[in-house]
């Protein structure tokens, strides 16, 4: 399937406007992991026909990790870089796969000028679904296979996302077991805060490595996610605890797409 990816500097130079700004984000764009969960929703909005467009080359980072870092100055001229080429191409909706640009664009923007009608991708494939536009064509891969869904904190506890990717992982026939930690009560995968890109405190244990025993504990299948850290920590705790043949961590746009045979 050739992937379709028009750029706003396209889209105005033909006179349009896109309906959706897919927001990539730097880990979609860059990390080779992430690639393939941005390749997976492109596939969705592609099949579904989705009025979209990427900013391609003049995207910049939101500002998240510099915000978190404590870094404040950093952040706001990231954000203002974002804010004029948005606003230029009167952007209005914007779905992104990672909860922290989904965050930071919802909620951190506005308060620089930046106001924009922010949806994750999970909740942009729910609705698509629910709207007769999105069949999930083979539900044999998933059914009966255990699902255990991990909670971004910036998806659920910042947004109170919560019920679109688990009616997501349900669509597909499969068992959907929830950690004990769940929810509002979730654990961080231990990236957030901008704790991907330092090592960590000492401490008696990884927190990644405490939040893959409560996956493994529920005996899944595979482990769903709805952001690019989220999956990288929970993939390199599957491999800490030697489970990478039989557990699988996957974004619920890639459980999507393959049921969906794109």
């Amino acid at each position: 399937m050739k992937l379709n990816v028009p750029t706003m500097a396209d889209c105005l130079a033909k006179g349009e406007i896109p309906e959706i700004l897919f927001w990539v984000g730097c880990a979609g764009s860059f990390d080779d992991r992430a690639k393939k969960i941005t390749k997976a929703v492109v596939k969705i909005l592609n099949k579904c026909k989705v009025d979209f467009a990427v900013l391609g080359t003049e995207e910049n980072c939101t500002g998240d990790p510099a915000k978190r870092a404590g870094n404040e100055f950093t952040f706001q001229m990231q954000a203002m870089m974002n804010i004029q080429v948005l606003d230029a191409y009167e952007v209005k909706n914007i779905v992104t796969a990672c909860p922290h640009c989904f965050n930071t664009l919802k909620n951190e923007y506005s308060d620089l000028g930046g106001n924009y009608n922010v949806i994750h991708h999970s909740q942009l494939i729910q609705s698509l679904i629910n709207d007769g536009k999105l069949q999930i064509e083979d539900k044999s891969i998933f059914k009966g296979k255990k699902i255990t869904f991990h909670d971004p904190c910036y998806l659920g506890r910042a947004n109170d996302v919560y019920d679109a990717p688990r009616e997501m992982i349900l669509k597909l026939d499969a068992e959907l077991t929830e950690m004990k930690r769940c929810r509002s009560k979730g654990l961080c995968c231990g990236a957030g805060g901008a704790q991907m890109f330092k090592e960590a405190e000492p401490g008696n244990k990884e927190v990644n490595i405490e939040r893959t025993e409560d996956a493994l504990e529920t005996k899944p299948d595979f482990i769903a996610t709805g952001c690019p850290f989220c999956n990288t920590m929970m993939t390199d705790g599957i491999k800490n605890a030697e489970k990478e043949d039989t557990v699988k961590v996957l974004d619920v746009a890639e459980l999507i797409a393959n049921a969906a045979d794109l």
